[in-house]
């Protein structure tokens, strides 16, 4: 009660600083004016004698009183040309606050007016692009943190389990063997936490180097050899020896988290294609995979930060890895997109094949 009770005389302050600011200019004209003129019926410069400087004292007068009303008048009348100040002090009151429902609207004539309305569109599309962003970190949050727990909690129970005893060496062995799976798992969130933030920050990219393309993505495929295999996909990789100038660890994880992602999302012995072309000074890669089409309303969501397609966790990730891949191939100036095919997505990546400035 009392913040709005403060709010609302910070509101009836402004008009009535325009207003002081303008019986200030009007005072000084008046007082400059009427002593000029009282000068000159003093020293019976103008005609008329006494009657003249008494004519003077009743114009100073009644000029003084004129400004004190128009002053008083114009504390309320300027409230009129300033709401729409007002208005747009409010509504970002409540975006400050959290309120990401709050949304600007002058209402007519003001709203018809392009600036007003470009205002208007310009406020409310900066609030619905905050709360997304707020509503993706909450999602991130909670998805992020069911994927830590989960790991963290097999590793205590087998590690529980391996305190006990009275175990076969083939149970240890077993044992011993998730612990080891579910620490690499979060071994590898953390570390796409951790790129994820390094990208984000670097504004220039440094330790570009030539290299042999085609080389890197056929070591990224046996990378992720174990991963693929116990799924019995097959990998085809229709490409020749390519080169490009770029940051090779950077772009590594980009090719890393494509193929993961093919590899996720595949069905159990489909098929993963890779191809490379070049086009005058322009390296196109394209990674496609069988599987359920993307959907078009999600094709641009799927590369931001902390976004998950899928919801039900029936598959691993947490929505960072395309987020990096995007990130990296900005900063080597090109460009990622999604396709669909007929029972197949297509990631495409191309990048120019000399990234100097």
């Amino acid at each position: 009660m009392k913040k709005n009770q403060e709010e609302r005389q910070s509101r009836f302050a402004l008009p009535l600083l325009f207003s002081a600011a303008t019986f200030g200019i009007l005072f000084v004209s008046v007082l400059v004016a009427g002593i000029t003129v009282y000068i000159l019926a003093y020293f019976r410069l103008l005609p008329g004698g006494a009657e003249t400087l008494e004519t003077a004292y009743l114009l100073l007068l009644m000029a003084f009183i004129s400004v004190v009303v128009g002053m008083a008048i114009s504390a309320f009348v300027m409230k009129l040309p300033l709401k729409p100040i007002t208005r747009m002090i409010t509504q970002m009151n409540r975006l400050a606050a959290g309120d990401f429902d709050a949304r600007l609207h002058f209402g007519k004539p003001l709203g018809s007016h392009p600036s007003f309305a470009e205002a208007a569109q310009s406020f409310n599309k900066m609030a619905e692009e905050l709360g997304n962003t707020e509503m993706l970190r909450a999602d991130f949050i909670n998805n992020f943190s069911h994927e830590f727990k989960t790991p963290i909690v097999s590793i205590a129970g087998f590690a529980k389990l391996l305190k006990h005893g009275n175990l076969t060496e083939q149970q240890k062995q077993e044992y011993i063997r998730v612990i080891e799976e579910e620490s690499l798992r979060l071994a590898a969130m953390a570390t796409n936490v951790l790129n994820l933030t390094k990208v984000e920050n670097q504004r220039i990219l440094a330790d570009v180097t030539r290299y042999n393309l085609s080389e890197q993505i056929r070591s990224c495929v046996l990378l992720l050899e174990n991963k693929w295999t116990r799924k019995a996909l097959n990998f085809d990789l229709e490409f020749g020896e390519y080169d490009v100038q770029a940051n090779e660890e950077l772009l590594k994880q980009v090719w890393i988290n494509l193929l993961d992602n093919a590899v996720k999302f595949s069905p159990a012995g489909g098929t993963v294609n890779v191809q490379i072309a070049r086009r005058r000074r322009v390296v196109t890669v394209s990674v496609t995979n069988s599987g359920h089409a993307v959907p078009p309303e999600e094709q641009e969501k799927i590369f931001n930060k902390f976004y998950q397609a899928d919801k039900s966790h029936a598959t691993e990730g947490n929505g960072i890895g395309l987020a990096i891949a995007k990130q990296v191939v900005l900063l080597h100036k090109g460009g990622i997109s999604v396709e669909n095919g007929d029972g197949t997505v297509t990631f495409k990546v191309t990048l120019p094949v000399g990234c100097e400035d």
